[in-house]
């Protein structure tokens, strides 16, 4: 039995297990198109202390800002197959990092236009309450001023009489 995977590969695909957060091995497995089994004893074969040197070495996905994510995502926009693999082994990443990123970069901008308009609500809210009390004042002038002038003129026509 020849050897199939490249130790680049290997390492890649051992990086992806161990940095798999609530996935299983079985699924990262499946992703890469190797044998569950396969995986297992390259875990074994290399250590997991071993592998995580090299995954604090590399930077690793939930490390990169918002504005690396973003150069990124710019970056691979118009890539596609093995363009796109080859930068994602360079960089240390995998496409599926790349669609969760961009997946939370559109959930953030409707959060965000949300926001915004619940703001230009609340603005708009605001100058209108300022407008009710204004109305209000004025109204209750207004009525003060009929109040007074019937008295005035209930006086007036006392005094002629």
């Amino acid at each position: 039995m020849g050897k199939r995977y490249s130790q680049a590969f290997i390492e890649q695909a051992l990086i992806k297990v161990y940095s798999r957060g609530e996935r299983t091995i079985q699924s990262v497995a499946e992703e890469l198109n190797v044998n569950c089994h396969t995986v297992k004893n390259w875990m074994k074969r290399k250590k997991a202390s071993t592998v995580g040197l090299l995954v604090t070495k590399e930077r690793r996905p939930q490390d990169w800002t918002t504005e690396q994510q973003l150069v990124a995502l710019h970056e691979t926009h118009s890539l596609t197959g093995e363009a796109l693999q080859t930068w994602c082994r360079e960089n240390g990443l995998f496409t599926h990092h790349l669609s969760s990123w961009k997946t939370a970069f559109c959930e953030d901008t409707k959060v965000a236009s949300g926001t915004r308009e619940i703001r230009i609500l609340k603005d708009e809210n605001e100058q209108l309450k300022r407008e009710l009390i204004r109305k209000e004042r004025a109204l209750a002038e207004a009525a003060a001023l009929l109040i007074l002038q019937k008295k005035f003129r209930a006086l007036w026509e006392d005094e002629v009489k």
